[in-house]
């Protein structure tokens, strides 16, 4: 069997795994990796690797054993080093290993943002110790955001009210970072009205958007999203503006995730990804083609339309679950299913083989005549759906 390409693809979770039905859709080989077995990715794809991939050495050994066209980073716990290492001798890393060197660290994106690029960020500093914690709220004022300048799914990301909270704020930042490097990002809280993500699509013909999709946080991790996002036209241009600025700077081909508050009309650049967004999974729904088919066209230099929407709203809400197991099921899944009536919904069970408190095992996805009526049946359909934990195997 001929395939289109050869592809890597290092992080092996919900998003990985839908990027891997994208690809094998268009004739994609693609390998999963990831540093568990029976990884969501790994269950859909051709072949399988599973190794820490901080580990440089064996995350070179594994790229060179697969020879692969594209290696696609999608978490953050990488030896980005090793990415530019074996970009440089001629393996094209997707969109680049600068773009993931910079993304994958708030560090080095922020200072792009604020430094080279001028875009309007929050005030913020950087700090490897308490000390410097400390140090860094002064120049932000209270209340501050404390994160690791690298982690997900807003793991060791809290809020300190007062210099009292900033030890506490300290320790579940350092407990909740990935890879080796102990070092924070404080950040000024900023009072937004509303917070969006600009899926930005950077192809070979130019840069494409997607309608703003706008989410719900909770303990730094999104609990649901919509789309379209109600905003101006004027904070739109701003928005598409700053990230067609920040793609293009970063290069490479592929969708970008562009994380933005909007205060009172003045739109604030928060952060980006290099890949498809956790927020992005409405799009399994809400659009022509998903997320993760426009970055699969996109990385694989195949034409992509205007992206349109199929519903005038529609909406994700996730599924959580609540303890640690190994051993589980769900119920409720046609409970949830019957609740769209005229509407649709739908959902997406990530095959995740354990669970842990505040895991996502799923989402559910809705659409409606409207943003609000998308978003309570999304939630709806999401409470419908139950982990069912075998107590005799915990």
């Amino acid at each position: 069997m001929s395939f289109t390409a050869r592809i890597l693809l290092l992080g092996s979770g919900e998003l990985g795994k839908e990027l891997t039905i994208s690809l094998k859709r268009l004739g994609a080989y693609v390998i999963a990796c990831d540093s568990y077995a029976g990884a969501p990715a790994m269950q859909v794809a051709d072949a399988a690797e599973v190794f820490p991939m901080l580990d440089g050495e064996r995350l070179a050994a594994v790229i060179a054993s697969h020879a692969p066209d594209l290696v696609v980073p999608e978490v953050e716990a990488i030896r980005t080093e090793a990415l530019a290492e074996v970009e440089a001798r001629g393996v094209t890393i997707v969109p680049s290993a600068r773009a993931t060197m910079m993304t994958m660290n708030r560090d080095s994106i922020r200072e792009l943002a604020a430094g080279r690029l001028g875009l309007r960020t929050s005030r913020y500093r950087f700090a490897g110790s308490l000390e410097e914690v400390e140090a860094a709220a002064a120049h932000t004022g209270f209340p501050c955001v404390v994160k690791p300048v690298m982690s997900s799914s807003g793991k060791g990301q809290s809020t300190a009210e007062a210099p009292a909270d900033l030890r506490r704020a300290w320790d579940h930042a350092v407990a909740g970072m990935r890879g080796d490097r102990v070092r924070v990002i404080v950040e000024e809280f900023v009072r937004f009205d509303y917070e969006i993500t600009l899926l930005t699509v950077r192809t070979r013909e130019g840069v494409l958007f997607c309608p703003p999709i706008g989410h719900r946080q909770e303990r730094g991790d999104y609990r649901e999203s919509w789309q379209p996002a109600a905003m101006s036209e004027a904070a739109l241009r701003d928005a598409q503006a700053m990230a067609r600025a920040a793609v293009d700077d970063l290069g490479g081909y592929g969708v970008y995730g562009v994380e933005f508050f909007v205060a009172g009309g003045e739109v604030i650049f928060s952060e980006l990804s290099p890949r498809p967004h956790d927020t992005g999974m409405v799009t399994l729904l809400s659009q022509n083609l998903s997320e993760f088919d426009l970055h699969a066209r996109a990385i694989l230099a195949l034409p992509i339309p205007a992206v349109k929407l199929l519903y005038p709203a529609a909406a994700s809400a996730v599924i959580l679950a609540d303890r640690e197991a190994r051993h589980f099921d769900y119920e409720g899944l046609a409970d949830a299913l019957a609740l769209g009536g005229t509407d649709e919904v739908d959902l997406r069970l990530f095959g995740k083989p354990t669970t842990r408190p505040y895991r996502r095992m799923g989402i559910a996805l809705a659409s409606a005549a409207t943003t609000d009526d998308a978003r309570r049946l999304a939630v709806r359909a999401a409470a419908a759906v139950r982990i069912r934990y075998d107590r005799l195997h915990l």
